[in-house]
Order: structure tokens, then C-alpha cells, then sequence
């Protein structure tokens, strides 16, 4: 259904990706106890003053059947045909598939470093801020010119933590809303439909059901605590500082199976917390909303898509 964490493939590959080709390793192995066990008729025949026997080297057409029955499986990039039929000269891609601690250590690491940032930058802007420095303060005071009315200027002065319980219903009105369009657009847009099920092929298939709570709430709290919770207040509360941080946000998105269809639709989300976030003047808000968003459409992929079958 489409994860809507940072690209954090970089971390899985450093900690490693084993792949194995099948045929490859089954035919190498063949070739090498052919070529081992021809070496003895040829040397017996040199001393006896026969005449050696012409080895050729079996391609293709000259494997043993279950050879070919691989090769049959594994079509050659020659655009040739196989017993009569036609083999499609381009390969499938292949998809990585991380173990299971790999895509927890990636995701632990990946959203600890967001997170130690945007602690950073808030501590940083409140510092300067402190100093007399020309830098808003984050936790304190926030720019709303042009975006609101003066009613919420005076609440937004004291932009922290805070939660209050009408937020759960903006919470849930965003889970809704958010989900509803993921699940529109996956039926409408093959692009961000293949986009979605790559990525998630490589975060999720490894994965047991419980541990979607990790790679759910991790990225999602991180996330939104550098972009909504520090970048957003240090550009200032208005709406080309919500375009400035969600366009941002859209283009970490990309990479590790997601492209620019996946890259719009987070950029779209991203200018939803935005909004949230000033209405609601917490960063509790954005980060519910973006946590819970990414446990439903892991779970739906799990149990609806095909790939796990």
C-alpha cells in the first residue's frame, strides 16, 4: 500500500544483501566436475599414443535436460527462441530482498539520526533565538503572517508538545482522508501503484506482522519531528514554508524501487501535516496521523497484495 518512510536503503545495503542465482551456481558446478573428470582420459590417451577425443564446451543447446530446464527458466538476453518458443530478451528485475534485521537495524538507525536532527535544530533555533540571534525559535515563537487569523497567533506562540482532545478527531479525519486517496490513487495510477508494491516488497516482505509497528511509528515520529516539528518552525508558519518542507519531504522519498509518482504523492502528504500542524499548533498531531497512516497501508499490502502469495 505504500510506506511512507524516508528512503533508507542506503542502511540495508551497508549491512548486506545476499543474492544467488540458482542457475548459475548449479551449472558452474557442473562444468566444473565435467572439465575435472576429462582431464584423465586426455592424459591417458597421450601416453598410450591414441588420439584424443575433441571436447567441446556444452552450450545451451547441448545441456542435459535439466540444464535446459533452467535455462528454460532463465531466459538468455539473445532474443533467441527456446524449443519453438519465443523468450523475452529482457530479464525481470530483480528485487533485493533484505533479511529481516537488516530492515529493523536500517529503520532503528535511519530514524534515530532524523530524529537526533531534529532535536538539533530546535535546540539550535531556541539558542539563537535566545542570544538575540535573527532565528526563530521553535519551540517558542513562530511566524503565522498571511496564514491566520490573529485568534491563532497567540496559541501558536506556544507551538510545543501539546495535544488536546479535539486533535483526535483531526487525527483520525487524517488517517481517513489519507488513506482513502492512497487507496484511490493505487487503483488509478499504475505508476505509483508499481512504485508502491516494489518498495514495500523490500521493506516488508521479511517482516513479521508485529514488527510493522516499528517501521510504522519510528519513521513516522522521526520524520515528522524534523519536518513539522523543526524545519517547518524555523521557515515560519506560512503556506510557501509548508510547499518549501513538504517538496522537501516528497523528494527524500524517492529511491530504493519508489520514483517521482511516489515522490508527488508524499509531497501531497507532506503539505497535509503541514496544515495540520499549524492548526493544531503540536507536532503530536502530524506525527499520530503520519505513524498510523504507515501501519494501515503496510497492513493492507500484507494481506491484499498478491506478492506474498
Amino acid at each position: 500500500m505504500g510506506l511512507l518512510t524516508i528512503n533508507y536503503g542506503m542502511f540495508v545495503r551497508y549491512y548486506g544483501i545476499k543474492e544467488l542465482s540458482p542457475r548459475n551456481s548449479i551449472i558452474s558446478t557442473k562444468f566444473s566436475a565435467r572439465a575435472f573428470a576429462s582431464r584423465k582420459p586426455m592424459k591417458k590417451s597421450r601416453r598410450e599414443g591414441r588420439p584424443s577425443k575433441s571436447f567441446t564446451l556444452q552450450t545451451k543447446e547441448t545441456l542435459p535436460e535439466d540444464i535446459n530446464g533452467l535455462a528454460d527458466m532463465h531466459p538468455s538476453n539473445d532474443g533467441n527462441t527456446n524449443n519453438g518458443k519465443s523468450v523475452d530478451s529482457t530479464p525481470p528485475d530483480i528485487i533485493s530482498i533484505p533479511s529481516r534485521s537488516n530492515v529493523l537495524q536500517a529503520c532503528t538507525i535511519t530514524s534515530g539520526l532524523i530524529a537526533a536532527l531534529g532535536l538539533i535544530i530546535r535546540q539550535v533555533s531556541h539558542v539563537g533565538s535566545m542570544e538575540g540571534l535573527p532565528i526563530l525559535d521553535c519551540s517558542t515563537e513562530v511566524s503565522c503572517t498571511g496564514i491566520l487569523s490573529f485568534k491563532y497567533m497567540e496559541k501558536l506562540r506556544n507551538y510545543r508538545f501539546g495535544f488536546e482532545l479535539w486533535h483526535l478527531e483531526l487525527i483520525t479525519g487524517l488517517v481517513l482522508i489519507i488513506s482513502s486517496c492512497r487507496y484511490i490513487l493505487l487503483k488509478t495510477w499504475r505508476y505509483f501503484a508499481e512504485s508502491s508494491d516494489t518498495a514495500n516488497k523490500q521493506i516488508l516482505s521479511s517482516l513479521q506482522p508485529y514488527d510493522y509497528l516499528v517501521v510504522a511509528f519510528l519513521p513516522g515520529m522521526s520524520e515528522e519531528l524534523l519536518f513539522r516539528g523543526a524545519l517547518l518552525p524555523v521557515l515560519g508558519f506560512d503556506w510557501k514554508s509548508v510547499i518549501v518542507v513538504s517538496t522537501l519531504f516528497g523528494v527524500l522519498h524517492l529511491g530504493n524501487g519508489r520514483k517521482y509518482s511516489f515522490a508527488v504523492w508524499a509531497t501531497f502528504v507532506g503539505i497535509v501535516y503541514g496544515y495540520a500542524t499549524i492548526m493544531s499548533s503540536s507536532v503530536i498531531v502530524p506525527m499520530a496521523s503520519h505513524a498510523l497512516n504507515n501501519l494501515v497501508g503496510g497492513l493492507l499490502w500484507r494481506y491484499t497484495s498478491k506478492s506474498l502469495e
